[in-house]
């Protein structure tokens, strides 16, 4: 079929051609905004998953919800190697000079500007790595005001003058944050602690995040009153007719028809998870040769789809890891479950719980693996075992005849 017509466009955050089965959350983001503008309290809201269930695409679709409601709305990512102040300040400027539009000259606003001023003097002393940064007017930084150098005193006050700005020109502000896991404990514990603050003073400022599910962990020990704070929305794979009209829908438009057993197929082997669905859909458009998408096309899309993945989705987080940590999960892929108590791992592989442990810790930090319970262990990318088990097939007997007689039990690579 032309490929220029394909409908399906597969990657990182891209929308897809049909949102399916995300109504309810982007409700209640719906609700969250409009209440927070009219100084109504509510939880900010902090949407948890594995990759590849959309959140990125959710988190854009709430912008845009945010942009109508007349919110100033920011939409950042947290980063392994960056600070929160560095992924913040730039937007955060940008913001101020809208809020500072307008007929009427707004003393909050002024202020705002100050106050920022007198944060970013600070965070200059403590992070060489944040750029100088021209807020374009002269304006004296305020003494006294975000200037402590403690990140958590110093954001709230920050925040609390964004928050007065946007009550006085009548309008709220949206903080949304994607990969929110990637921030460091004491970073996560400056934001909680300025929401909280900003929800005690009903000023019109909600945050809105994604992250892997250890995202809820890393919250609630930052701080412990943050589960009445926000509110966790899951995001997982669709539902089964909700998969299948993620697939129908766009091709209907263009004139085609996937046929029941080739949805159901490509259900089966996707498992329903978005990312995946798109992957499927393109590779199958491209390789009909007619108007109908049957199962002998399903399954040639899932050939070509694993093969695609392999080299890409997959392996760019395979080749991020050390040789002990692949190994980790090569053992983790031996079961067909979910998850998997973190000891029967460690005598998968022929060591010590304790070893075993902190290369458990390393691929949590990475992102790869997370504990969906206490003592089990699970992959955050969905279908990742399957890719482990082929690009490390004769892993599990050999390595771990090698553990156990080679003397490797507590070497480090």
């Amino acid at each position: 079929m032309d490929l220029f017509h394909n409908p399906f466009s597969p990657g990182a955050g891209r929308p897809p051609p049909e949102l399916v089965g995300r109504g309810e959350i982007l409700q209640q983001a719906l609700v969250a905004l409009g209440r927070v503008k009219r100084g109504r309290a509510e939880k900010s809201i902090l949407i948890v998953g594995l990759r590849g269930t959309g959140k990125t695409v959710l988190l854009r679709e709430i912008a845009g919800l945010a942009q109508q409601e007349q919110y100033q709305a920011i939409m950042i990512e947290a980063r392994e190697k960056k600070s929160l102040p560095e992924i913040l300040l730039l937007e955060l400027r940008q913001m101020l000079f809208s809020l500072d539009r307008g007929e009427r000259v707004s003393a909050k606003v002024k202020r705002a500007f100050s106050v920022f001023k007198s944060f970013l003097s600070t965070i200059k002393r403590v992070n060489v790595k944040i750029q100088d940064i021209d807020i374009g007017m002269d304006i004296e930084a305020e003494k006294g005001t975000a200037d402590s150098g403690d990140l958590e005193a110093d954001l709230t006050q920050l925040f609390i003058a964004l928050g007065e700005a946007a009550q006085d020109k009548q309008t709220a502000i949206a903080i949304i944050i994607d990969e929110l896991q990637y921030l460091h404990q004491e970073e996560l514990s400056a934001l909680i602690m300025a929401i909280h603050i900003i929800v005690q003073k009903a000023l019109p400022i909600v945050l809105i995040g994604a992250g892997l599910p250890q995202l809820i962990g890393h919250v609630g020990h930052a701080k412990s009153y943050a589960e009445r704070l926000f509110s966790y929305p899951k995001v997982g794979p669709l539902k089964t007719e909700d998969a299948k009209a993620a697939l129908q829908k766009p091709v209907q438009k263009e004139g085609v028809m996937f046929t029941e057993e080739a949805l159901d197929e490509i259900v089966r082997v996707t498992e329903g998870y978005p990312y995946f669905l798109q992957e499927w859909g393109y590779q199958a458009w491209n390789l009909a040769k007619d108007s109908s998408i049957d199962i002998h096309i399903a399954r040639q899309a899932t050939s070509v789809s694993i093969d695609v993945l392999d080299q890409n989705f997959f392996l760019v987080r395979f080749d991020k890891l050390t040789p002990r940590e692949k190994e980790y999960l090569r053992a983790l892929a031996e079961w067909d479950t979910q998850s998997q108590r973190s000891g029967e791992v460690a005598d998968k592989l022929g060591i010590d719980v304790q070893h075993a442990a902190s290369i458990r810790n390393s691929l949590i930090k990475k992102g790869i693996i997370y504990s969906p319970a206490y003592g089990n262990t699970a992959f955050t990318v969905p279908l990742f075992g399957g890719f482990m088990k082929r690009v490390m097939p004769d892993f599990v007997i050999s390595k771990k005849r090698e553990y156990k007689q080679g003397g490797r039990k507590h070497a480090d690579d």
